[in-house]
């Protein structure tokens, strides 16, 4: 058996920028961390061989081909993995559009699950590359890079994507009290809203052209994040969260809407200093900001919401249980 723990991420600033129709002509530039909430891939032996795939739903079938969960069959076909094995997903929080990643990092955990199982060791910039292939090259989605990059390296990075497709990651150093501030002054509230981001990423992609200086500014934000972080000025972090959502509301029609609108001022007037919605946007979480002094004034005015606590997480994916009775030829 074969347990596989892939966290899920907060993008601080530069989403879009990895999108292949801006960093080809222009180069991406985008800030993320990973956090302490996770999806978890089991993969075990099946006496039998048929393939089982248990998520919301439970599939049975003969082959690979059969399998309709996508992400799965194609992580199947990327490891060469073909019968006889059980698969199980199970995530800390709703999968289906929390704006946090999980998708990619599911991606990138089968990927890294499925090789264990059959005795592969693989880098993070594996696990990156080929999570982006199935992802963007084989099932046409309308994701950026970044997701998969940070799922599998993990910690608090900057991320520059480059003209010719490669990418140049940096571990974001400055002093472990200061992570720790910035980890404690950072909350997550549910909108309570769920949706399926693809149709706001579908738009976002297809108007980046003729929304490109919005794309410019945002990836002058993550550099300006970079900067604060490294300067000690956490508490600025607040005012460039805000600044990159009242840029990113112009990318695509259904980024907010009247609900999260009013989330979000209810947010800055309990005294948060800043925020925006993580992810695509149109529901998911509502990222927050706010110094220490003002939590318990911010949870008052936030307790219809649902609070999600984390800390900030060091690593990316990897393997938590690694069980054979055989050794694997």
């Amino acid at each position: 058996m074969i347990i596989s723990q892939t966290p899920l991420r907060i993008s601080l600033s530069g989403g879009g920028t990895d999108f292949k129709d801006y960093y080809k002509k222009h180069t991406g530039y985008v800030v993320s961390t990973t956090i302490d909430k996770y999806v978890f891939v089991i993969i075990k032996e099946r006496f039998d061989d048929l393939i089982y795939v248990n998520y919301t739903k439970k599939e049975i079938v003969n082959n690979v081909e059969e399998i309709k969960h996508e992400l799965v069959r194609e992580v199947f076909k990327k490891t060469g993995l073909d019968k006889g094995v059980e698969v199980t997903m199970l995530a800390d929080v709703p999968s289906e559009g929390s704006g946090l990643g999980s998708s990619s990092s599911l991606t990138v955990g089968l990927l890294n699950a499925m090789y264990a199982y059959q005795g592969k060791q693989v880098v993070a910039e594996q696990l990156a590359q080929e999570a982006c292939e199935i992802e963007i090259d084989l099932l046409n989605k309308p994701i950026g890079k970044q997701d998969q990059y940070i799922a599998a390296y993990g910690g608090l990075r900057s991320f520059t994507f480059n003209i010719d497709g490669s990418v140049s990651i940096q571990s974001i150093n400055f002093p472990n009290n200061l992570k720790r501030k910035l980890g404690a002054n950072l909350l997550l509230f549910y909108t309570n809203i769920t949706r399926a981001s693809s149709g706001i990423l579908q738009e976002q992609k297809e108007t980046i052209v003729r929304k490109i200086n919005y794309h410019h500014k945002i990836k002058d934000l993550a550099i300006e994040v970079e900067d604060t972080l490294k300067s000690g000025k956490i508490d600025i972090i607040g005012k460039i969260l805000t600044k990159n959502w009242e840029l990113k509301k112009n990318l695509a029609s259904n980024i907010t809407n009247s609900e999260i609108d009013k989330m979000y001022q209810t947010a800055i007037e309990g005294g948060a200093d800043g925020g925006k919605i993580a992810g695509a946007g149109g529901g998911g979480f509502l990222l927050l900001y706010c110094k220490r002094e003002n939590h318990d004034k911010l949870r008052e005015a936030m307790k219809s919401y649902r609070e999600v606590p984390f800390m900030l997480e060091p690593h990316g994916s990897k393997i938590i249980f690694n069980y054979s009775r055989y050794q694997l030829k």
